[in-house]
């Protein structure tokens, strides 16, 4: 049985500018806004939600399928995945225009300027589920619209148990959208600031939403994460990391482990805490794909924090 991974594919072009940007924007002059920054450290990563999450899972020795769009520019991305052994068959590449694109300028205080060009990711509604065959779940993140749309109403029809991810993505859709992907979802995985806003936009506390599902699932950042399942609530402590490097891709490699704790019917504490083992192995690394344990290496540190 396979994992299912809907989500964008994409390249982040990471800049560092060696100083704050309050120092350069003045707040009496916003209206009329006309800055450089000089960034001499620049970087090129292979991102994007799909991505980062199949990467992680082919660390765990599962064979992710990743549904995604990409544009005429991707075949370096194609390489790296092949490279990797990650299958490649329903990623459709869409000739005329490019892969979702994301531009990020970081200042010394870890303040962020981001230019996002999606690309060919919206046009990922012109993938189709019906027809791969021996899914165990699935995973709708961050995508374009349509497709979100679609996928999830696809899983729904099948009977594809699949958690809903909505991430960066949340604010695309309204009250009633968000109400038939809560219905339609097995789980939902959000973000601290996201469950705020999905709660906000539903007029649903946490509570409710959970209810709905068979698990909601939020992420805390340092401070771990929450699953609330069958009307408990499990605490997941997160890993504690001396010097971390990079949160990029760390909430991805989170998805990662919780699914595959998912799709073995692991407990709750469990799966939460391979989840938090495999964003603790990230966070060590620049960007979403660059971090190489082996099998051995993830299965020491989850019996590390286990005992």
């Amino acid at each position: 049985m396979s994992i299912l991974i809907c989500g964008s594919m994409a390249f982040d072009t990471i800049m560092v500018f060696k100083d704050q940007f309050k120092n350069h924007i003045l707040p009496e002059n916003i209206h009329n806004l006309s800055v450089a920054f000089y960034v001499p450290e620049l970087r090129k990563e292979y991102g994007g939600t799909a991505g980062n999450i199949a990467f992680n899972l082919k660390l765990l020795n599962e064979e992710p399928i990743i549904m995604a769009t990409v544009g005429k520019d991707f075949s370096a991305y194609f390489d790296w995945l092949n490279e990797h052994k990650i299958k490649t068959t329903h990623i459709k590449e869409i000739k005329n225009l490019y892969t979702a694109q994301a531009y990020i300028t970081t200042d010394i205080s870890d303040n962020q300027i981001t230019a996002f060009h999606p690309g060919a990711m919206v046009e990922s509604h012109q993938n189709k589920i019906k027809g791969i065959e021996n899914l165990c779940i699935a995973i709708i993140a961050p995508d374009g619209k349509d497709g979100m749309i679609n996928h999830a109403k696809e899983c729904s029809d099948l009977n594809i148990p699949f958690i809903f991810d909505p991430g960066q993505g949340l604010p695309m859709f309204n009250k009633e959208e968000l109400l038939k992907f809560i219905d339609m979802a097995t789980y939902i995985t959000v973000n601290d600031y996201e469950a705020n806003l999905l709660s906000k936009k539903t007029s649903l506390s946490i509570n409710e939403i959970a209810e709905k599902v068979k698990a909601l699932i939020v992420t805390l950042g340092s401070e771990g994460s929450r699953i609330y399942a069958a009307g408990k609530e499990y605490k997941i402590e997160a890993i504690k990391i001396n010097t971390p490097v990079d949160p990029t891709g760390c909430g991805d490699a989170y998805r990662a482990g919780l699914l595959y704790g998912i799709s073995r019917n692991w407990d709750w504490l469990s799966a939460g805490r391979l989840a938090s083992v495999m964003g603790a192995i990230k966070i060590k690394n620049q960007g979403g794909q660059n971090h190489s344990p082996t099998r051995e290496d993830i299965e020491n540190l989850y019996e590390k924090e286990i005992t």
